[in-house]
């Protein structure tokens, strides 16, 4: 274990600010902004080169050059459940979909469908669990809770090169 403390930074991207944390060993959250704000707005950035390094590879995956995460990554506070979903989740790659009732499914969960969707709207750490790679069964948007909502989403399938309907 190398943890050097809490870490903060904070970066641009095409769907807004976008705020890292870290204990120096794994990626904590990743919150995009909302409302023009942050959750740790008020505090002051102090970098770790882990974040540094997402940073790096998030920039990569907005400009089109990057398709997987090579990052330690350690969701917070979540219950067995949320765990397993963010787990399923981590393993999509890139312009990969599943849906909430295939997520419960492959959970030994069927029809935990809303349970799933709360998982997914919980996770902590957006696009490197890329929890915008669930729709609903017949391809719709039902939401997200990262930055904008759905438009965010929109943004990010279409990133991918993901088929949606709305």
């Amino acid at each position: 274990m190398t943890s050097i403390g809490p870490s903060l930074l904070r970066m641009p991207s095409p769907i807004g600010r976008l705020e890292l944390t870290g204990d120096g060993d794994n990626i904590l959250t990743l919150s995009i902004e909302a409302g023009g704000r942050l959750p740790l707005e008020d505090q002051p950035e102090s970098p770790s080169p882990l974040l540094a390094r997402a940073a790096r590879q998030l920039t990569e995956y907005f400009a089109g050059t990057r398709t997987s995460f090579d990052l330690p990554v350690r969701p917070q506070g979540g219950t067995a459940f949320q765990n397993g979903v963010w787990q399923r989740l981590s393993e999509l790659g890139f312009g990969e979909v599943t849906s909430y009732g295939e997520l419960g499914l492959s959970l030994g969960k069927p029809g935990a469908g809303r349970a799933v969707g709360g998982a997914v709207g919980a996770n902590p750490v957006p696009i490197l669990i890329g929890c915008h790679r669930v729709l609903a069964a017949n391809g719709r948007i039902t939401g997200y809770s990262g930055g904008s909502g759905v438009p965010t989403k929109v943004w990010l399938l279409h990133h991918e090169g993901i088929e949606y309907r709305e």
